[in-house]
């Protein structure tokens, strides 16, 4: 028998084949195998186990994992290793080793031996004070300085962590280049006729003069490549420290042991003078280059979080509480929901809500990425970090800390920065075998010109095969597509397209079919009644108040438009009973005894409720221009109808006629009637529609869609079309950027129309295009640079690759792949 468990706790493929092998020697288990991505343990065995079993051999290995079916969950309890979100920040691994696995304080990955980068986000609980005048007052809360009573200003954030390693890294930079120097310069004076040194002092003293420089460089400089290459030894996970430890390493150590004992070495190791070559300048200037790269790349790597900071600095230090009447300043972080707070003109918005008095424009520009200021006014809800206009208003705060739109932007666009798209996947492929295969060729080269290069052979063969270790460059595999990803999530983020993972991001490029919704999609989403219309001389007003007070109990938008109407007419809402809600079809409910319907003609098909035809007539006459018409029928009697108008937006028409141009077929799926759908899709050129579609009828098309070999994205509310969203391949959430919005689909847009997707489109073609790139180049980098490394120009054209040169052009194979994921951030989308 065969069942499938959910298996929660597992970060990385280490965690799978760890989970999968303690599986697998529970006895009674005949196989089991483990599905990372979607957390699945499917378990074959002889006869039935208990899932306590497998619970408690999760537990005894100590693991932070827990197995459940059927909704029930059996947790592990454990102290986990590392901590999410403690500390002074989240770190996490650059290259994505352990999926998204993250520290709690800085550090070296355990499995690429990179530095760990700190997540940017909003964490930090409180921003100190201090007096512009008097630098040594600090407090946690704004106010006046006691000293000279000026008002205190927000004190500057701590330094980052990766400002803080850039630093480190820059003085030992410079520590090893002030012993390097001297020592490049005794080695490189050996070129030189009748060196003038060797008047100084004989070869062998400067040798150990060489030596003694070494040892700063070695020990303390760049020692911590060398406690990276044996962790990787400890750990058996090889990585481009493996290399540069080895080969350097060895460099160092043989130059050493040539100064103690030049006797044990053969003719081929010695200079005329008899002297054992030494490699104290290849050792020191490979180390600095490699520590100038590490340098570099730590510099490159703060401007990939570039976007996220610019997100950061969007939220103020401060707000205005209004007590009473009475302005106070306050800490951001001391908002609680419901405070009043007063907007100066000029000023950023704190936290979200929604005005309660006055109006003004607001630039949503930094959230919405469109730049034209949105009027607003009382009850119109407003977001953290925009900028308001000219004018002051009052607000309610309705969320505030991470509740807020602007922080959950900043988590999804770290959330997405840290997940690996299915591109990745070669790169993670070859990088496995990579550094064994780049051992096992250096020794084949050393042994190649043993055997068959000129004299001194083994001079030959111990330079070129340090050369090969030092060239090849693992790293920039591994940053080709998280580099890419990062920087065009953040700039995704900016023009308010939230990408939720990289695989939604690299499947957007191969989109060939959209499916929209219409309401709230293509239209407004307000909509509004234009008319009530009474047939059979029945009283207008009293129709008005049954389907006011049926609607009263329906959250759907239409429902709203019919319920503010009423109220507009100033109509009396009574109570209905029996209310009930058919999907994709209307409402019906009983009103002081009277059975009342309010939908479509499948309602009053279902109900058995005949319509005559000049009804359908007049109701078909406003479908076809486009507007919704609902029946309405009084005790199994159509008695009118309702005509509702929800505008299109002005966006849409542009939108789909740049996706149409892109090779994108827009289809419109929409549950109004034909006549209306039809009149829709004129106007906007749309050549395939499909109206009177249930929920489950939007779900079976995609599917129908798929199995024709489309890759379909659906673009929807991101609640109730929440079917279609997961069954499509891409699914896109139109709206504000509620919570339900963002869990609900893989790309929201925040400002909810289709010209956002236009811009996922663009964005996601540019982002897969800037990964081949790093791709391309991380190979053909490696394909071509390992074997010249070896040598293999050496018998054509007499070419040989210094180790030297080679470190440097490693130290720049990571530094070129990111610099071109940073292009990504001046695409116009």
């Amino acid at each position: 028998m065969k069942h499938s468990y959910h298996i929660h706790g597992m970060t990385c493929n280490g965690c799978r084949g760890h989970v999968e092998d303690i599986l697998s020697h529970v006895k009674g288990v005949s196989k089991a195998s483990v599905n990372l991505e979607n957390a699945e343990a499917t378990i074959e065995m002889i006869s039935h186990i208990p899932i306590e079993t497998f619970q408690t051999a999760l537990k005894a290995d100590g693991g932070n994992y827990s197995i459940h079916m059927h909704g029930e969950t059996h947790h592990v309890h454990k102290k986990e290793e590392t901590q999410k979100g403690t500390g002074t920040g989240t770190f996490y691994c650059p290259m994505h080793c352990e999926g998204e696995k993250t520290y709690d304080k800085a550090g070296d990955c355990p499995v690429c031996g990179m530095d760990l980068v700190e997540e940017k986000s909003m964490a930090s609980s409180s921003t100190p004070f201090t007096c512009p005048m008097h630098p040594e007052i600090i407090k946690d809360e704004p106010g006046s300085c006691p000293i000279c009573g000026m008002d205190l200003v927000p004190l500057e954030a701590d330094v980052s962590e990766e400002d803080k390693t850039y630093k480190k890294l820059l003085n030992k930079f410079w520590i090893a280049m002030a012993f390097t120097l001297p020592i490049f310069l005794i080695a490189m004076s050996e070129m030189l006729n009748n060196n003038p040194l060797y008047n100084i002092l004989e070869q062998q003293t400067w040798n150990w003069i060489q030596f003694i420089l070494s040892i700063p460089v070695v020990f303390y400089a760049t020692w911590m490549f060398f406690k990276r290459a044996w962790n990787s030894f400890k750990t058996m996970n090889l990585n481009m420290f493996t290399l540069i430890g080895i080969g350097s390493g060895i460099a160092w150590l043989f130059s050493v042991f040539a100064m103690l004992f030049p006797e044990v070495f053969p003719e081929n190791f010695k200079t005329p003078e008899g002297n054992v070559f030494v490699y104290f300048e290849a050792t020191t200037v490979i180390l600095t280059l490699v520590l100038f790269g590490q340098l570099l790349e730590a510099r490159a790597h703060s401007q990939t979080s570039g976007a996220i900071k610019a997100l950061l600095k969007l939220v103020p230090a401060t707000a205005t509480l209004v007590v009473n009447g009475e302005d106070q300043v306050i800490a951001i972080d001391k908002i609680k929901r419901g405070d009043l707070l007063r907007v100066k003109p000029g000023e950023k918005i704190p936290v979200d809500g929604y005005i309660v008095e006055g109006g003004s424009n607001i630039d949503e520009s930094m959230i919405t990425g469109e730049p034209i200021p949105v009027d607003k006014d009382v009850d119109d809800k407003v977001s953290s970090g925009t900028m308001n206009g000219t004018k002051s208003f009052i607000m309610q705060a309705e969320k505030v800390g991470a509740d807020t739109l602007l922080s959950q932007i900043i988590q999804m666009v770290n959330n997405a920065s840290r997940t690996k798209a299915p591109i990745q996947k070669l790169a993670d492929r070859v990088s496995r075998y990579f550094v064994p295969i780049v051992l096992i060729v250096s020794v084949i080269t050393f042994i190649a010109w043993v055997v068959f290069g000129p004299e001194p052979v083994y001079v030959f063969a111990f330079v070129n095969a340090i050369a090969v270790l030092i060239i090849a460059c693992p790293c920039a595999l591994g940053l080709a597509t998280p580099m890419s990803v990062m920087v065009g999530v953040g700039r995704g983020a900016q023009a308010g397209v939230l990408i939720k993972n990289a695989e939604a991001l690299e499947k957007m490029n191969k989109v060939d079919t959209l499916i929209v919704d219409k309401t709230g999609t293509i239209t407004e989403g307000k909509p509004s009644v234009e008319k009530v219309v009474a047939i059979d001389d029945l009283d207008e007003a009293i129709l008005i108040q049954y389907i006011t007070s049926l609607n009263q109990y329906s959250e759907h938008p239409l429902a709203e438009a019919v319920v503010n109407y009423g109220k507009s007419k100033k109509v009396t809402i009574i109570k209905a009973s029996d209310f009930e809600n058919i999907a994709g079809k209307g409402v019906i409910g009983t009103i002081e005894d009277n059975k009342v319907a309010l939908g479509n003609g499948k309602l009053l098909e279902q109900l058995h409720i005949p319509i005559s035809e000049n009804l359908k007539n007049s109701v078909i006459a406003e479908q076809e221009q486009g507007k919704t018409v609902s029946y309405i029928a009084v005790d199994t009697k159509a008695v009118g109808y309702v005509t509702i108008f929800d505008a299109i937006k002005k966006t849409s028409q542009n939108a789909i006629e740049a996706l149409q141009k892109n090779g994108v077929d827009v289809i419109m799926l929409t549950g109004d009637n034909k006549n209306t759908a039809q009149a829709v899709a004129k106007q906007l050129n749309l050549k395939h529609f499909i109206a009177d579609c249930l929920p489950e009828d939007k779900l079976n098309q995609i599917k129908a869609l798929q199995l024709q070999g489309k890759v379909v994205a659906m673009a929807g509310d991101g609640i109730n079309d929440a079917p279609a969203l997961a069954q499509s391949d891409v699914g896109i959430a139109m709206g504000t950027g509620t919570d339900v919005a963002i869990e609900s689909a893989s790309i929201t847009l925040v400002k909810g129309d289709l010209k956002g997707i236009v811009k996922a489109k663009k964005l996601s073609h540019s982002v897969v295009k800037n990964i081949k790139q790093n791709l391309f180049f991380a190979f053909v980098y490696n394909v071509i640079g390992v074997p010249v490394a070896a040598g293999v120009l050496y018998p054509v054209f007499g070419l040989l690759l210094s180790p030297m040169i080679a470190a440097l052009a490693m130290s720049f194979s990571s530094v070129s792949v990111i610099a071109n994921a940073l292009r990504l951030r001046r695409i116009k989308i």
